[in-house]
């Protein structure tokens, strides 16, 4: 019995450090913060939700879409719209029930289409990509992905279209399977293909998230929040991305990653560093270029103007993690605030407590794609 015992004790302390390794620790980052932009004031609520918002995508006419964020668990609705004060399912609630099972990621194209990604319960189940009419609620497009796209501990989350409205491109923060990559897919011929499968850039250093004095870090350190690639920004010449856990700031050209004949090599090769950037979940672009990154460890937004220059656009305490941006039309940029320092492996009762949860919004002095 005492070398069972002994022989169970050394299994368990080998598979914690097992754990630990490919899970567990991570150093803190630095504090990139400049004097914000933007005053505190600037910042709007939009709307408060009971459950915690996931991401948000704002129309051309300043219709609000969200999603609610899959790691609270919600067994009710979990694509809704913001309409003269109340939030309602979207396209309606018989469609939740046979459709979704973990949508998080929304973003609206030039043909007011609500594109959605399914992660499948990181990979478990089948992942899959839909696209609504918004004037309508029709399903117009209904793509589940193959395992070699999606596969078990795939985290298929954040999603950009382009502005020809041709092509979809989804991040895989891939927290568990540690293979981030990113996914291509053509709308015409429903094909995609995954790319820069853990290439440095899409692939999470050794950092912990600090966020609202948490240490993003469970079960005594042995695991980790760190993410591969999550925000993704698509203009309409380059895709700009970087990893949750990751310093930089990378950018490919859209032309290169959407052409069949080159290889993911030289794809790979193509891949530039644009700039270092904070500790990130969502990501957008405006009409002139510049770069929008959320901070979830410091309550902020950063801009990344085409000098190259990272300052804070926007912080406050209201912001518990800024997780996902949209821009709606007249200037208007929405923030996502998934409070997930509040979420992540906590109980329903917690997560109820905490709220409500909220969606913000800042005018600026340029404009962006709405839905993006």
């Amino acid at each position: 019995m005492k070398k069972i015992l002994l022989f169970l004790v050394i299994m368990a302390l080998i598979t914690t450090v097992v754990a630990w390794l490919r899970y567990g620790g991570g150093q803190p980052y630095t504090d990139l913060s400049t004097s914000p932009v933007l005053a505190e004031s600037a910042l709007e609520e939009v709307l408060s939700y009971r459950l915690p918002v996931g991401n948000v995508a704002v129309s051309r006419e300043g219709r609000v879409f969200f999603t609610v964020h899959p790691e609270a668990r919600p067994k009710g609705n979990k694509l809704l719209e913001y309409v003269d004060g109340a939030s309602v399912p979207f396209p309606d609630g018989a469609t939740q029930t046979r459709l979704f099972d973990t949508i998080l990621g929304v973003a609206i194209d030039r043909f007011d289409r609500l594109w959605t990604i399914d992660h499948g319960n990181h990979g478990l189940h089948t992942a899959r990509l839909l696209a609504f009419d918004i004037n309508t609620g029709e399903l117009l497009h209904d793509q589940a992905f193959d395992r070699d796209i999606a596969p078990r501990g795939s985290f298929l989350q954040d999603i950009q279209v382009s502005a020809d409205g041709r092509t979809v491109v989804i991040a895989d923060a891939s927290f568990w399977r540690k293979s981030p990559a990113l996914i291509v897919y053509d709308i015409e011929t429903a094909t995609a293909k995954r790319i820069l499968e853990s290439h440095p850039s899409v692939s999470a250093e050794d950092y912990v998230i600090q966020n609202r004095n948490r240490i993003m870090s469970f079960m005594g350190g042995i695991v980790s929040l760190r993410g591969g690639v999550d925000g993704i920004a698509l203009g309409e010449e380059w895709l700009y991305f970087g990893a949750l856990s990751g310093s930089s700031l990378y950018r490919v050209r859209l032309s290169d990653i959407r052409d069949p004949s080159i290889p993911n090599s030289q794809i790979a090769a193509r891949v530039e560093h644009v700039a270092q950037k904070p500790l990130s979940d969502g990501f957008s672009i405006d009409n002139e270029g510049q770069v929008y990154i959320t901070d979830v460890e410091h309550n902020a937004v950063f801009r990344l103007g085409q000098d190259a220059e990272l300052v804070t656009l926007i912080r406050s305490n209201r912001i518990r993690w800024p997780d996902a941006l949209s821009f709606g039309p007249d200037g208007w940029l929405y923030i996502a605030d998934s409070a997930l320092s509040d979420v992540v492996l906590q109980s329903k009762e917690h997560i109820k407590s905490k709220g409500p949860y909220t969606i913000f919004r800042v005018q600026l002095d340029v404009e962006g794609t709405p839905g993006q």
